[in-house]
Parts: C-alpha cells; sequence; structure tokens
C-alpha cells in the first residue's frame, strides 16, 4: 500500500460510507455498514460500484463493550479481529487486533484528553464546531512490545470526516490490512459514540 492512506467519509448519508484511498487517490476500498442494525455487519468492496466483496467485519453478539468484530474474506476466510477494551475504553479509545485468538497488534488513542475536550466543548453551538476543527485526535497502532506501526489522525474537514494513516515502521502486508480493518471498525465505533 502507497501511505499516506485517506478514509473519508460523508457525514449526511444514511449509513455509514467510507471511502480509502493511497497517496496516489486510487480507490483501495469502498466501505458500507447499515443503519439500525444490533449485531454490527460492515461490508467492505473494492470500489464505490459494490460489485467485488472483498471484505466483511461482523460483530460476534449485540451490541456490547466487548463484542468481537471479526474479519473475513469474500471467501470466508479468517483474517483475525479487532475488540474494544471494554471499561478502559469510556477514557480512552483502546482496542485489540487479534489473529489466531492472540492480540497481533493494539490500537490506543495519543492524547485522550482531546476527546474529553472536544465532546465538552462540542456541546456549546459555534464553539463546538470550532473545537471539532482543531482538536484533532490521533491514534497509534503498536505491537505488544510498543513498537510503534501506524498512525491515524483526524484532518479538519466540514461537509465530511476525513482521516490520514502514515506508516511508521515496516510491517508485513497481512498486518498492514489486518490493521487497516481494525482501524476501519474503530472508526466506526468511536464515532458512534461522539
Amino acid at each position: 500500500m502507497q501511505y499516506p492512506i485517506e478514509l473519508r467519509f460523508k457525514i449526511l448519508t444514511f449509513g455509514q460510507r467510507i471511502t480509502v484511498t493511497d497517496a496516489s487517490a486510487n480507490t483501495l476500498m469502498f466501505i458500507k455498514q447499515k443503519m439500525f442494525k444490533l449485531k454490527e455487519n460492515v461490508q467492505i468492496y473494492s470500489d464505490s460500484t459494490q460489485t467485488n466483496k472483498i471484505f466483511q467485519i461482523a460483530s460476534d453478539r449485540i451490541i456490547d463493550f466487548s463484542a468481537n468484530y471479526d474479519f473475513t474474506d469474500a471467501a470466508g476466510n479468517d483474517w483475525g479481529a479487532v475488540r474494544r477494551k471494554g471499561m478502559r475504553s469510556l477514557w480512552s479509545a483502546h482496542y485489540e487486533i487479534m489473529q489466531d485468538g492472540k492480540i497481533d497488534m493494539t490500537i490506543s488513542e495519543e492524547s485522550p484528553i482531546k476527546k474529553v475536550v472536544e465532546s465538552l466543548l462540542g456541546e456549546i453551538p459555534i464553539v463546538g464546531f470550532v473545537a471539532a476543527m482543531l482538536l484533532n485526535p490521533s491514534y497509534i497502532v503498536s505491537r505488544p512490545d510498543g513498537t510503534p506501526l501506524l498512525r491515524l489522525t483526524k484532518k479538519p474537514a466540514v461537509f465530511e470526516g476525513m482521516f490520514t494513516l502514515d506508516k511508521l515502521n515496516e510491517m508485513p502486508e497481512d498486518d498492514e490490512l489486518r490493521s487497516l480493518l481494525g482501524l476501519i471498525m474503530m472508526v466506526l465505533l468511536e464515532r458512534g459514540r461522539g
């Protein structure tokens, strides 16, 4: 994959729709999440025509703090999972990316205070809009030993959500894809939390 990778989603749509593009503006993925589902089921296509499904992310239970979100490819092969780290995620975002039932990588918020300040100021008209433009959270994907691999940063945008993914260290292509799937699910869940 050519970095930086951009994740863009429209704010004024029914259900979530995210377009993932690489540094050359090539579409890598088009993500579609239906609204009003008790069990999350996110469909990932190769482009916006939605003719070639490449992945699916599905929850293993009805909405829950510690649900596993399993990744499968179009052929039904297991690609791992991501899960929110229960009560620890109330203060700051913390997720675990799993492979074969073991923690392979973690996603954590770089500065949890930004989210708290943005949430508090977000309730005040006009001030909330300015806070959302200035306070942009970032998330680090790292190995369990603390080695940083990727950084996802929210960018200021008015009519769409926009995130940029930068590579910090070398990693196998399968891990890049697994971490991207984990970050997509994390962004969808965190947007739902505010």
